[in-house]
């Protein structure tokens, strides 16, 4: 959608979008990479949903001296110590959407909470993330299989242990089959669930009801009101009937991104260095509102708590308010990048 936004001012360098997909696996991610570098002569690498994938994926990226776009995995390595100055981020790292969530169920006085993730790093990371502003008792903390879609015995558990509240992060398809089994078990509305990027406009779309009540944090939202997200929301239902989701609103933002530095260098894709002093500039209108990079080349933004509401016939997610104001991730100091 960006790409046709750029092409209707008529104007600029000739795009050429190569796709590959990774199947969730790092060692293809890897392998695809590669023959982007190697066969298509790419200038610039972008997108990767898996923390695994791109932990895999962006070492051979910035190893040949091309520019990484992260479009939405976000690693706490590549945060902290594993930085790179060809490496960028138009998402979040992954603790700090946890965070928010974490700060929300302390303030609101949630005593104790049950945490289930996926057994990956990004699932770590959301725990560790949660934990940080989370002081309340955790009455158990599980990991589950990376994929797994039946939840059965862990619903089982966690009703046995008759927590207050429960904290989930389950993307995907993990997330649709959790909040329909959750449901399905009687607890919705019984147990307040609390996620991260687990309801959202995909997985709405998926479990209907089921989505109805739950609580999300998140750093962007469809109803988020300023004129670039507006056109974004607005474009996107004619052209394809139906809301974006936050996967979508990072990699508009990431075409936003190169844009940028395209012009700001003149077209002058091939020097990376040159395209990377640009991008820290983040000087472009993102859909998120304002926002800039930290030294490492995360973006320092807003978070919102939302809440899976009914509108009209459809079921929506709403921000119900700011939780943090120009957030920083946890890991910036621990990257020793010259800015």
């Amino acid at each position: 959608l960006r790409l046709d936004h750029l092409v209707g001012k008529g104007r600029g360098l000739e795009a050429e979008v190569i796709y590959g997909d990774d199947q969730t696996k790092p060692d293809v991610g890897v392998q695809v990479a590669e023959e982007m570098l190697k066969k298509h002569n790419v200038d610039i690498v972008a997108g990767i949903i898996w923390s695994n994938v791109m932990m895999a994926v962006q070492p051979v990226v910035n190893g040949a001296g091309k520019i990484m776009v992260g479009a939405n995995a976000g690693a706490s390595p590549l945060a902290g110590s594993a930085c790179n100055e060809l490496y960028f981020s138009t998402s979040w790292n992954n603790d700090q959407t946890p965070e928010a969530m974490g700060k929300v169920m302390q303030e609101q006085g949630i005593n104790d909470v049950y945490v289930l993730a996926p057994n990956y790093q990004a699932g770590k990371d959301m725990v560790a993330g949660f934990k940080r502003y989370y002081k309340g008792r955790i009455v158990e903390e599980i990991y589950t299989k990376l994929g797994q879609q039946d939840y059965q015995a862990e619903i089982t558990q966690l009703r046995s242990k008759n927590p207050k509240a429960v904290f989930a992060f389950y993307p995907g398809g993990m997330g649709i089959q959790f909040l329909r089994q959750y449901d399905e078990a009687g607890l919705r509305g019984q147990l307040p669930l609390y996620t991260v990027y687990t309801v959202d406009e995909i997985s709405i779309r998926a479990v209907k009801e089921a989505a109805l009540g739950n609580w999300e944090t998140r750093f962007w939202s469809p109803d988020l009101k300023n004129p670039a997200n507006q056109k974004y929301v607005g474009d996107y239902k004619k052209k394809y009937g139906k809301l974006p989701v936050f996967y979508g609103a990072q990699s508009y933002d990431g075409i936003l991104l190169i844009d940028s530095a395209v012009r700001a260098t003149k077209g002058n894709v091939k020097d990376a260095k040159a395209l990377a002093l640009a991008m820290r500039k983040a000087d472009f209108k993102s859909i998120r509102g304002p926002f800039q990079y930290n030294v490492n080349h995360h973006p320092i933004q807003n978070f919102y708590l939302l809440r899976a509401e009914k509108t009209g016939n459809d079921i929506e997610m709403h921000i119900k308010k700011t939780v943090f104001e120009k957030h920083k991730d946890s890991y910036f100091t621990e990257c020793k990048m010259p800015w």
